[in-house]
């Protein structure tokens, strides 16, 4: 990669940009995701065994950051974003580990990239001194996430930076919606009356609406996001190099998915040449990567509700950058990669099999990961495997806790929010409602 790396459109139809441009449009002005002209090169001797996380992400992200202005600030980017444990833990059965990724203020992985992104735009200079909208669309975590990274920053006025939140109306589940809802001040919710692709067509269209953009300055907090998708690979970076160490072999990974940005990040660390072996995608019964990946067409569709609820997607974004990674060739792609869809059935008994049997108490999503290891497994696999654990299960009680027959212990961080009051305001799932509801705002 040169000296000062170039971000180009997964579409090729809008002028490259600096890293510091592609973080701050969000989307590129052809409606495509940015992505780095080339993947750097990395080796694992490149990291301090001694480092902590935010000095494995500012030696991972230094060749992407190189010659952008906020290049200086990397190391104090890390520092302030990631400044709480993923552990990988080992497992009590089977020789697997867990990647645990919820131990942030929200209880969940989205943390990483929104506390980083927000750390970025923080420092990004903006020569409109009109205030800065936010839009995330979630199907339940990354919206809260987005809200406690942007809520009251240092340094930083509300009315300098406004959150939107969009989130399906009833298909996140209560915690959820009252952490979506519990921040006021800089940040609305908007419960819309449709489902998480609904919320994310409308961000796309709001973003790519020029004239919208000329009088209501957008940017986006999604994993469309670069600013996102970047640090995420840092804690694969992490856990891969420490297990390297110790056992002198590749980890493998089971990465629960819907929108395939945490995934994407997990293939980007293997791609710069670091010590990730097999990846694998844990789906629920949204199945269009899984079938993708058995042989058929690509053919996104609407999404289907179920207990792993923010990966209801029936079209993911990151496909975009998945095809681009692997230079548009499918067939490079289905030989990388595997994926596979566990139902609900499915989520319900592995949770309530390993917390009888091992004691064990995993998120409807993370769930669906172990489920993929017990196959494996049950297959006669003995390769080492990590499970990724993407939120915490208190989160999740009305599903968890019948399973369990008892109570799930509740973060203190999470406590503290679901005591804040709550509110979202409702809104149709068209486009023109968001586009008339932040005009409304703009002038209010």
């Amino acid at each position: 990669m040169s000296d000062t790396p170039r971000y180009l459109s997964t579409r090729g139809r809008a002028p490259a940009a600096t890293l510091g441009e592609a973080i701050a449009a969000g989307l590129a002005p052809d409606g495509g995701l940015y992505v780095p002209e080339r993947l750097p090169a990395l080796d694992p001797t490149d990291f301090d065994a001694q480092g902590t996380l935010a000095n494995t992400a500012a030696t991972l992200l230094a060749p992407f950051f190189a010659g952008d202005p906020l290049a200086s600030e990397l190391p104090a980017i890390c520092a302030e974003a990631l400044d709480f444990p993923v552990p990988l833990r080992t497992l009590p059965y089977r020789d697997a580990q867990v990647l645990e990724l919820f131990h942030g203020p929200t209880a969940a992985f989205k943390d990483v990239g929104a506390r980083f992104l927000a750390a970025c735009l923080r420092r990004l200079p903006r020569a409109d001194a009109r205030p800065l909208t936010i839009l995330v669309a979630t199907s339940g975590d990354t919206g809260a996430a987005v809200g406690a990274a942007f809520h009251r920053q240092p340094g930083v006025p509300d009315s300098n930076v406004r959150v939107v939140i969009l989130y399906p109306d009833g298909l996140v589940s209560p915690r959820q919606a009252h952490q979506l809802g519990c921040f006021g001040d800089n940040v609305q919710a908007l419960r819309v009356a449709g489902r998480f692709d609904d919320c994310q067509r409308m961000v796309k269209a709001a973003l790519n609406d020029a004239e919208l953009q000329r009088d209501v300055p957008l940017s986006s907090a999604n994993s469309i996001s670069l600013g996102r998708l970047l640090p995420q690979m840092s804690y694969y970076a992490h856990a891969a190099l420490a297990f390297w160490r110790e056992r002198g072999a590749a980890l493998n990974f089971i990465v629960p998915t819907g929108n395939l940005g945490n995934a994407l990040a997990c293939l980007w660390v293997r791609a710069l040449g670091l010590p990730v072996g097999e990846v694998r995608l844990a789906c629920n019964a949204n199945a269009t990567l899984p079938e993708f990946f058995a042989g058929r067409d690509y053919a996104p569709r609407e999404a289907i509700a179920t207990l792993a609820n923010a990966m209801d997607v029936g079209a993911p974004s990151n496909f975009e950058r998945l095809r681009w990674t692997f230079g548009s060739d499918d067939v490079a792609l289905r030989h990388a990669l595997h994926a596979e869809s566990v139902d609900d059935a499915g989520i319900r008994h592995t949770l309530a099999a390993h917390a009888r049997e091992h004691g064990e108490v995993f998120c409807p999503h993370t769930a669906t990961a172990v489920h993929l290891l017990d196959r494996l497994r049950a297959s006669g696999d003995t390769q080492p495997w990590a499970v990724v654990a993407t939120a915490h299960p208190a989160k999740f009680e009305q599903v968890v806790e019948p399973l369990l027959g008892h109570p799930v212990d509740v973060p203190s961080a999470l406590a503290a929010m679901l005591q804040r009051s709550a509110s979202a305001e409702p809104l149709a799932a068209a486009d023109a409602a968001l586009e008339r509801w932040l005009r409304e705002q703009a002038t209010a």
